[in-house]
């Protein structure tokens, strides 16, 4: 029985979260503080383990099922991070057949509304955060403008973007030195 809470305990953190170690206070307060099957230490262990790997941050829910009950709860954990997507396809599958359908539609095109608008609220104060000079403004500015009006693909803008600041640094750097 423990397994199969363990795995439902689990599965909520996974589902309800999609930022990877969003997830964490939901497995603390069910694992550590009620159910006593964790330790603090045990999980921070599992988030080091994980960070440490390659592979996505969410993977810490298998070490945080075989701290818990072993190779078994590491299954459990497995299961919990792959359910939400290997549930996903059997609705594209539904979905896909419904598509032209005005109700499905609709749903669809609100879930990408309301997914953008939280990439959109998560990126805002990570954009304040970094916009910390002209020169940061100003790459930020160019960037917006290449997504939209070309097909530059990303990592190229990014390259520039981290060329462009390290040459302007570096030159901020020399004409320090000299004055």
């Amino acid at each position: 029985m423990k397994l199969v809470v363990l795995y439902l305990v689990l599965l909520k953190a996974t589902i309800t979260s999609f930022a990877g170690l969003a997830s964490l206070p939901v497995v603390r307060e069910e694992l550590v503080v009620k159910g006593q099957l964790l330790t603090d230490t045990q999980l921070n262990e599992a988030v080091v383990i994980t960070r440490m790997t390659p592979g996505p941050v969410g993977l810490y829910v298998v070490t945080v099922g075989y701290y818990a009950l072993g190779i078994p709860g590491a299954c459990a954990g497995w299961l919990a991070m792959v359910s939400p997507a290997l549930s996903v396809i059997p609705l594209v599958h539904f979905v896909g057949k419904k598509y032209d359908h005005p109700r499905v539609r609709m749903v669809l095109q609100s879930v990408v509304l309301a997914s953008a608008g939280l990439l959109l609220a998560a990126s805002i104060p990570l954009a304040t955060a970094a916009l910390t000079d002209p020169l940061m403004l100003l790459i930020a500015l160019v960037t917006i403008v290449l997504l939209l009006r070309t097909k530059i693909d990303t990592l190229w803008i990014i390259l520039a973007a981290g060329t462009t600041s390290y040459v302007f640094s570096t030159a901020r750097l020399l004409l320090v030195g000299l004055i």
